[in-house]
C-alpha cells in the first residue's frame, strides 16, 4: 500500500492562477509566483505543491522551461510537485469561460492529450521521488465517464513506457466529486491514486461566488448554521474510502478550501473539521489555493487565523 506521507505528497498547497486560469502574459507569470513565494510556502509545514497547468503553456516557446524552473524551485525549498493538467485541448472544467469542447469525442484531441503526458513523462518521469502527475482536472459530466476511464487507462499505458514508477492521480466526474470515485476503474498499477476534490457544502465554501449559477451571490452562511461536522465529511467520503481500500490504493484530495468572503473564524472552523477527517482516514490533500483566485490562503484577511489553519494542512 502506498504511503503518501513517506513519499512527500501528504500535505500541500495549490499554486492556482500561475500557469492556469490566467492570460498567459509572460510578465504576469514571471511575477505571480516567485522564489520568495516558494520560500514562504516552505515554512508552512507542507511537503508539496500542486501546479495547475493549461495546455496553452506548452504552446509557448518557453513553456517547458517555466515548468522546469518551477520544479527546480520546489526542489530548492524541499517541496515535491504535482503537475496537474488543468485544461487540455477540447476540455476545461469551466467550459463557459474557456470555450473548450470536443475532447471526449475527438481522437485528435485525445492524441494531443497523450502526447502532452508522454512529453512530461520523458522530461520529469525519471524523478518519480520528486514529481507526480495528475491526468486531468475535474471531469464534469457523467456521460464522459466511460470514455474517460478508457482515455485514462491508455494515457497511463503511454506514460509507463517512460515513467514506470511515477505517481499518477485519477479523478472522476462531477468535478472530482468524492461520491463518484467509486465509478473509476481499478488502478492500472500500484502507483495510481484516486483523486477527489471537496468544496462541500457548496453554499458555505462558495458563498458570494459570482461565477456559478449554483450560488446566489448575495447570500451568506455562517459555520454554525451549515451543519458541518466530522460525521458530514465521513459520510461524504465513505464510498471513496471504501473504493480505495477495495483496490489497495489511497485517496488524495487535490483541492479543498473556502472562499474569502466567508468570515475568517468560520473558515478556520471548516478547515479544522475537514482536517480531522483527513487525518483519521489518512487522506492526502492539497489546499486551494496559495494566492488570489478568491481562495488565497496568503490573503491578509486571514492573517489572524492562518497559523491555526497551517497546523493541520
Amino acid at each position: 500500500m502506498l504511503n503518501l506521507e513517506q513519499r512527500g505528497f501528504y500535505k500541500g498547497v495549490n499554486l492556482g492562477g500561475w500557469f492556469s486560469q490566467c492570460d498567459y502574459n509572460p510578465e504576469k507569470m514571471d511575477s505571480f509566483i516567485t522564489e520568495q513565494d516558494f520560500k514562504i510556502i516552505s515554512t508552512w509545514g507542507v511537503d508539496h505543491v500542486r501546479i495547475p497547468i493549461d495546455y496553452n503553456i506548452l504552446e509557448l516557446d518557453d513553456g517547458l522551461l517555466r515548468i522546469d524552473k518551477a520544479i527546480a524551485m520546489c526542489k530548492a525549498y524541499g517541496l515535491h510537485t504535482v503537475l496537474d493538467l488543468h485544461k487540455t485541448i477540447g476540455f476545461s472544467f469551466d467550459n463557459y469561460a474557456e470555450h473548450e469542447e470536443g475532447f471526449f469525442e475527438n481522437e485528435i484531441y485525445q492524441e494531443r492529450f497523450y502526447e502532452i503526458w508522454e512529453c512530461f513523462a520523458k522530461r520529469y518521469g525519471g524523478d518519480s521521488q520528486q514529481v507526480a502527475f495528475e491526468l486531468l482536472n475535474e471531469v464534469t459530466e457523467k456521460c464522459y465517464l466511460s470514455v474517460w476511464n478508457q482515455i485514462a487507462n491508455t494515457c497511463i499505458q503511454r506514460i509507463r513506457k517512460f515513467a514506470p514508477d511515477v505517481l499518477i492521480l485519477v479523478g472522476s466526474y462531477e468535478n472530482n466529486s468524492p461520491k463518484t470515485v467509486k465509478y473509476l476503474n481499478p488502478p492500472y498499477d500500484k502507483n495510481v491514486i484516486y483523486n477527489m476534490h471537496c468544496y462541500e457544502p457548496l453554499k458555505f465554501t462558495h458563498q458570494g461566488a459570482y461565477w456559478t449559477d449554483k450560488i446566489n451571490p448575495d447570500e451568506r452562511f455562517c459555520f454554525s448554521e451549515s451543519n458541518i461536522t466530522e460525521h458530514y465529511f465521513e459520510q461524504l467520503f465513505a464510498s471513496a474510502i471504501a473504493k480505495a481500500q477495495e483496490n489497495h490504493t489511497v485517496l488524495y484530495c487535490g483541492e479543498y478550501g473556502v472562499i474569502d468572503r466567508a468570515e475568517p473564524e468560520d473558515i478556520l472552523k471548516w478547515f479544522q473539521v475537514i482536517h480531522n477527517v483527513f487525518e483519521k482516514y489518512k487522506i492526502a490533500r492539497c489546499a486551494w489555493s496559495y494566492k488570489e483566485l478568491d481562495f488565497g490562503l496568503s490573503n491578509p484577511r486571514l492573517d489572524g487565523i492562518r497559523e491555526e489553519i497551517l497546523k493541520n494542512l
